[in-house]
């Protein structure tokens, strides 16, 4: 694991889940960081309180991703206060929980928010940092979250899936394109327990999906905030010789389509 210490992130969305578990594990490692919020100011404060705790320096700042003026702030708050941008996680997404087959669940205004945020916003945010990882002379690491939703055209709406499948195809075109100073993976988690999911299902889709894949997964577990954190880090710390990869983080439950497809 190379030495992250002195190095500056930012991590969008990070007020909660995968984003606040990110933005402590990169603390941890002694990485300063920039904690982005849109609504949750108190989560973003309190995050950022957490990561200065574990003795570097944070700052929360609110902004919409889907915002270019809140993107470029957003680089320019962390250069101003670092010196330098090391590292870039695209985590800030949204979504509407609709049926598949209901049509008339999502209007073009739908997609226009989600792809906003999930897809507009982390090609914004890479615009916005990448004229300070190019001038650094270790370049920068930039992860993005996507979905498995994006992978299998699943997952709580079609425009959300389709938003992470097309987040998926702009880290291939974004690696190549960024070569050689700034490397770009993607991170696409399963199920991630936690209460966004148990939100936007209810308590008993939740508790009965939750149960489904624990009992069906090869490893009979689910992502989790930590273990998806830990999947990101893996991109940021690993071999500098890899880009332009997608990462499957559901338990192993991708591994049982072919036992559907042999029955």
């Amino acid at each position: 694991m190379r030495d992250m210490q002195g190095n500056a992130a930012i991590v969008t969305g990070s007020s909660s889940g995968v984003g606040a578990a990110t933005a402590k594990l990169l603390a941890s490692l002694g990485c300063n960081v920039l904690v982005n919020y849109n609504s949750n100011q108190a989560g973003g404060e309190t995050m950022a309180e957490e990561c200065r705790s574990a003795g570097v320096d944070a700052m929360a700042f609110g902004g919409s991703v889907a915002d270019d003026a809140a993107c470029v702030a957003m680089a320019e708050a962390a250069r101003e206060r670092w010196g330098r941008i090391d590292i870039l996680v695209n985590n800030a997404g949204t979504t509407k929980f609709v049926a598949h087959d209901n049509l008339d669940g999502l209007g073009s205004e739908d997609f226009q928010q989600i792809y906003g945020v999930n897809l507009i916003g982390p090609y914004q945010m890479i615009r916005a940092v990448r004229p300070a990882m190019e001038s650094q002379e270790e370049g920068g690491h930039v992860v993005n979250v996507a979905s498995t939703a994006g992978i299998d055209g699943i997952g709580s709406s079609i425009a959300y899936a389709a938003s992470k499948g097309a987040l998926v195809t702009m880290g291939l075109s974004l690696a190549r394109a960024l070569g050689p100073k700034i490397r770009v993976n993607t991170v696409c988690p399963g199920f991630i327990q936690g209460e966004w999911l148990r939100k936007g299902l209810g308590d008993r889709a939740y508790e009965a999906t939750l149960d489904r894949q624990l009992k069906n997964t090869p490893l009979h577990r689910t992502a989790t905030a930590e273990t998806v954190a830990e999947a990101i880090l893996q991109f940021i710390s690993g071999s500098p010789a890899i880009t332009g990869q997608t990462l499957i983080v559901d338990g192993g439950l991708h591994l049982t389509r072919a036992s559907l497809v042999q029955r």
